[in-house]
C-alpha cells in the first residue's frame, strides 16, 4: 500500500507534468515570432525609417496572436503581403493610426501658448518636442489623459489633453477661413477685458495663433481654440494673413529672428521663446519667417543644399568662409576629431565671417575662428557638414508655413 507522502508525491509530479504541458501549449512559436519581426523590420526600414515622424509597431500576445499599429497604410499592406509570400498562417490584428474611436476628432489645435510634447504618455516622460497655441496637429490615438500628435512638421509624441482641442475636419476648415491673428513680441497676456488690470485669461508667445472677433480700446478681441475670449494689445499682434504675404525669409531676417533669442535658455525638446534646444532654436528662427523646417538636427542635415566646407573630412576654414552664407545650418558631432558620417548632435545658424549663434547652455554667438575672444565649441565638437536652406524652399522638408 503507498503511504500517504508517496501519494503527495505522486500528485506533485502529475501536477509538474500539467503545468510543463500547459506553458508548452500557451508558448508562442519562437520560430514564428523570429519570422514576424524579422519582416516588420524590413518593412519599417522601407516605410518608417524614423520613428519620429512613423509609427510601425508589431507585438505578439501570450497566445501568439500579433498586433500591428501603424500610421503608414502602404506599410500595413506590405506586412500582410509578405507575411502571405512567406506562408505564415497566423491572425494579426491591424490598427491603423489615426484610431477609429476618435470618430471625426482626428484634427486638432494647441490649446495653451507651448504644449509640451513627450516621448510617453505621462508627465515624467522625457519632452521631445514643443508645439505653439494655434498650430494644427493630426490626432492618432487617446491612451488616459493623453493624445498621440503629429505636429505640422510630421513629429510624432504625446500632449496632454488638457492642451489640446479635439476638431473635425469641418472645424479646421471653419478655424482657417476665419481672420486669423499671429503673436510678434516674445512675450505677453491676452486679458479678460480690454484693460492689462483685468484678469488674465492666458500667457502668449512668439509665434501664437488666435482667431479674430473684434477690436476694442486698442486691444484685438480673440479667441482661443477652445472658445476662450482674450483681449491683446494691437501692437503685439498682426494679421495671421498679411504677415504671411509679407513675410520674405532672407538671412537678415532669420538671423534678426535668431537675435532676439540670445540669452534665452537652453531646455532640452524647447521650441519657443520660453526656452530652446539647438534645433529648436534653429526652427523658430526660420518659422517665424514663413518656413517649416524639420524638427531634430539629425533630421535637419537630410534636407536643403550641401555646402562644401570640409576638406579630407576635417573643416577647412578657408573654404568654409569663402563657400558658407549668412543663414546656413552647421552641423556638429559630439567629441573631437569626428569623421563626417558621425551622428549628427548639435546644430547651429551661421551668421556670416565665421560667427555663428547657436543654443548651447543659452542662446549665443561664437566664432569658428580660433583667434576671436568667442571662439568655442570646437574643443568638445566636430563641424560635419553644412546645409543651405533659403534655395530649396518648397523642396522636401523645407516648407512655407500653410
Amino acid at each position: 500500500m503507498p503511504t500517504l507522502i508517496d501519494m503527495r508525491r505522486i500528485c506533485l509530479i502529475f501536477l509538474q507534468l500539467f503545468i510543463c504541458y500547459a506553458l508548452s501549449e500557451a508558448a508562442p512559436d519562437s520560430v514564428l515570432i523570429k519570422k514576424m519581426e524579422a519582416i516588420a523590420r524590413d518593412v519599417a526600414k522601407a516605410y518608417a525609417p524614423d520613428k519620429r515622424t512613423e509609427i510601425f509597431t508589431l507585438i505578439s500576445d501570450s497566445s501568439g496572436v500579433f498586433s500591428l499599429e501603424t500610421t503608414c497604410k502602404n506599410a500595413a499592406m506590405s506586412f500582410i503581403k509578405s507575411v502571405k509570400a512567406k506562408n505564415l498562417d497566423t491572425p494579426i490584428s491591424i490598427r491603423l493610426l489615426p484610431d477609429t474611436s476618435l470618430s471625426e476628432y482626428v484634427f486638432g489645435l494647441v490649446n495653451v501658448s507651448v504644449g509640451n510634447i513627450r516621448t510617453q504618455p505621462k508627465n515624467a516622460a522625457e519632452m521631445a518636442s514643443q508645439a505653439l497655441l494655434g498650430w494644427q496637429m493630426d490626432i492618432l490615438k487617446k491612451q488616459g489623459g493623453y493624445y498621440l500628435i503629429r505636429t505640422p512638421d510630421g513629429y510624432i509624441g504625446w500632449m496632454d489633453n488638457a492642451a489640446v482641442s479635439l476638431k473635425s475636419k469641418a472645424d479646421i476648415d471653419n478655424w482657417n477661413e476665419k481672420k486669423r491673428l499671429i503673436f510678434i513680441e516674445d512675450y505677453g497676456h491676452a486679458y479678460s477685458e480690454a484693460n492689462k488690470q483685468s484678469q488674465r485669461v492666458s500667457d502668449l508667445v512668439l509665434g501664437n495663433i488666435l482667431t479674430y472677433k473684434g477690436e476694442k480700446d486698442g486691444f484685438y478681441a480673440a479667441l482661443f481654440p477652445d472658445g476662450r475670449e482674450g483681449f491683446i494689445e494691437k501692437e503685439l499682434m498682426a494679421e495671421y494673413s498679411n504677415w504671411k504675404k509679407n513675410t520674405v525669409a532672407s538671412a537678415a531676417s532669420i538671423i534678426k529672428i535668431a537675435k532676439r533669442m540670445i540669452g534665452v535658455p537652453y531646455l532640452w525638446g524647447g521650441t519657443s521663446i520660453k526656452g530652446v534646444d539647438c534645433s529648436g532654436f534653429t526652427k523658430t528662427a526660420y518659422f517665424m519667417n514663413g518656413l517649416v523646417i524639420p524638427r531634430d538636427a539629425s533630421q535637419q542635415v537630410l534636407v536643403g543644399e550641401p555646402v562644401d566646407i570640409l576638406t579630407n573630412d576635417e573643416l577647412d576654414i578657408t573654404k568654409a568662409l569663402k563657400n558658407l552664407k549668412a543663414g546656413d545650418l552647421l552641423f556638429f558631432a559630439g567629441g573631437a576629431h569626428r569623421t563626417p558620417n558621425a551622428r549628427v548632435t548639435h546644430v547651429a545658424l551661421y551668421m556670416g565671417e565665421g560667427q555663428f549663434i547657436h543654443s548651447a547652455g543659452k542662446v549665443r554667438i561664437n566664432s569658428m575662428l580660433n583667434n576671436d575672444p568667442n571662439y568655442d565649441d570646437f574643443q568638445s565638437r566636430t563641424v560635419v557638414a553644412a546645409r543651405r536652406y533659403l534655395g530649396s524652399i518648397g523642396n522636401e522638408g523645407v516648407k512655407r508655413v500653410n
